[in-house]
């Protein structure tokens, strides 16, 4: 692999700092650098530094990139998709659009059922190539490391087929693939009035074999009124943590029943949404090690309240921004329109918002050592913006800044 120099970099955004999270204030410290260069070889960041004190001899025959008035970034990371699906649900967002909720739809048989019978009928084949499709336009928008969960199946059969096409994509394709096992998504036809049988089939059946044949070491459960009560959530999770796995949770998004709490109880990687988490969750999540992941892009597009981020930046809980692109309430994978979303309405500052995409997203991932921000020994994720500045990402939202993106030092080309 040929080496690579970025030089001349107008605003280089590192995110250099320790490779956990980054709380309270030390989510603004973005460790910026003005004309600046990376060498990167065999796929990894080489070195960093200013331009002034480049020694091209580290790197003779290197691929020199001119980013003369560019802004440089780490690779966004999105930690909590839902990718991989079929069909469209174009219909439901016209009756939301006429007053509709997103309760209102689901009780209708619309919903994530919807989108459930649209997958079952897709071959492995298909949503493969779909789910590629929109890997490579996540990338042009420079997401290089994304989670995508099952939960479209709901069955054993499809359940195992999303996870097996994601563990072929995993390998496959260019974009860092994490894949989730959400079987618990909402409960299938076949078991209506009978979650009970449902979770039987998930813990005797689904979880272990997920687990045996590594299709993915992260177990994730919507824990809420309508899908999974806190009760259900804790016996699942349960078994998933006794087979090695680790947990997350869909907390506190719709109705406050206690799920972010559970999520402390229960040591998970993370609650995500907690659009209804109170003082109390909160105060939970305050000390623990479980971060707070927040889709902005979810609250937006329902026009429901929006996660208090910044009550839990300022009370020291680590939070991440991820899109929860899916087809039924976020149907985007832009990580800056995400951005955008969490400092107009969120009340985050560029920095935080920058933080939370990158190196705490890599961290609920279990991948900051890797990938999240621009150091010495990490993978060569890097994007290249048409922008003077870092904060320029949040801030010319509706369009997408990215000029260049580099994988694993490799410099991708898209139509």
């Amino acid at each position: 692999m040929r080496p690579v120099i970025l030089h001349h970099i107008a605003s280089l955004a590192s995110l250099a700092g320790p490779a956990g999270y980054r709380r309270s204030a030390d989510m603004r410290d973005v460790s910026p650098l003005h004309d600046a260069s990376i060498v990167i070889v065999d796929g990894h960041i080489h070195w960093v530094g200013r331009s002034t004190e480049l020694d091209r001899a580290t790197a003779p025959d290197a691929e020199e990139l001119d980013c003369t008035g560019m802004t440089v970034l780490p690779g966004f990371v999105d930690c909590h998709t839902h990718a991989m699906f079929a069909g469209s649900r174009h219909d439901e967002f016209a009756m939301r659009a006429s007053g509709r909720s997103y309760q209102d739809i689901a009780e209708a048989g619309g919903g994530i059922l919807s989108t459930v019978r649209a997958t079952r009928t897709a071959s492995k084949r298909e949503l493969k190539r779909t789910t590629a499709r929109r890997l490579d336009a996540m990338m042009e928008h420079g997401t290089t490391t994304v989670e995508v969960k099952s939960g479209y199946g709901l069955s054993e059969t499809d359940e195992l087929k999303m996870l097996e096409a994601l563990h072929e994509l995993r390998q496959e394709h260019l974009a860092t693939v994490v894949p989730t096992f959400l079987g618990a998504h909402a409960v299938p036809p076949e078991f209506a009035g009978n979650p009970g049988g449902y979770l039987d089939l998930l813990i005797t059946r689904l979880l272990p074999y997920a687990a045996r044949k590594g299709l993915s070491d992260t177990c994730d459960v919507f824990c809420e009124s309508g899908y999974f009560s806190v009760e259900q959530t804790r016996r699942l999770l349960t078994t998933a943590r006794s087979l090695g796995l680790k947990v997350r949770l869909h907390a506190d998004q719709l109705n406050q029943i206690g799920a972010s709490a559970l999520g402390v109880e229960l040591g998970a990687i993370s609650v995500d949404h907690l659009e209804c988490i109170d003082a109390a969750g909160i105060a939970r999540l305050r000390g623990s090690s479980t971060a707070g992941v927040l889709l902005p892009g979810a609250s937006f597009f329902l026009g429901g309240p929006y996660a208090p981020a910044r009550d839990l930046i300022d009370q020291g809980i680590p939070v991440a921004i991820a899109t929860n692109f899916n087809p039924g309430s976020c149907m985007s994978f832009s990580m800056p329109l995400m951005m955008t979303i969490a400092c107009t309405q969120m009340r985050m500052s560029p920095e935080e918002a920058l933080t939370a995409s990158t190196i705490n997203a890599a961290a609920v991932l279990g991948l900051a050592d890797r990938v999240g921000s621009i150091e010495v020994g990490k993978a060569a994720d890097i994007i290249v913006l048409d922008a003077p500045s870092y904060r320029s990402v949040a801030y010319e939202f509706g369009v997408n800044l990215v000029r260049r993106v580099i994988k694993n030092g490799v410099l991708l080309e898209f139509p």
